[in-house]
């Protein structure tokens, strides 16, 4: 698989290619709030998020078991403006080339924590917090 995301779209990939562009950060499974078109995320992440993995326990049914959970496709990779900028996904669409710690041009899985750009030891279950104040939540991420 050599540099395939610098020679193909988004909308060009298979799905072994799609999915490796996923940089494992688990940011998306954060929940977030949104006032005016801005996105805040908060330390609360989706029940089904097995944080030291940054991995969905419930990947193939997360769409089902979480309703509001988005599946993120190519055709739509522009409307996922409530990514966060480090996103491999708003990355390549935005034009911009992977960063360092992506495991695509690191070749290793552990970058992205290494880096500290995933949610690894950042966030709690929404099993564990009451949800009457989100806005106590959240929590401000540095950018790379």
């Amino acid at each position: 698989m050599a540099e395939f995301w610098k020679e193909k779209s988004l909308s060009d990939m298979n799905e072994a290619e799609w999915e490796s562009v996923c940089d494992g950060c688990a940011r998306c499974c954060l929940h977030k709030l949104v006032e005016s078109e801005k996105v805040y995320y908060t330390a609360v992440a989706c029940r089904f998020l097995a944080e030291d993995e940054c991995r969905c326990t419930e990947y193939s049914r997360r769409t089902e078991l979480v309703p509001n959970c988005v599946q993120l496709t190519p055709a739509r990779a522009h409307d996922y403006g409530w990514l966060p900028k480090s996103c491999g996904y708003r990355t390549l669409a935005e034009g911009r080339d992977l960063a360092w710690w992506h495991p695509l041009v690191s070749g290793s899985k552990d970058t992205v924590h290494e880096a500290g750009i995933s949610v690894r030891g950042k966030c709690v279950s929404d099993n564990f917090v009451h949800s009457d104040n989100p806005e106590e939540q959240i929590i401000t991420w540095v950018e790379h």
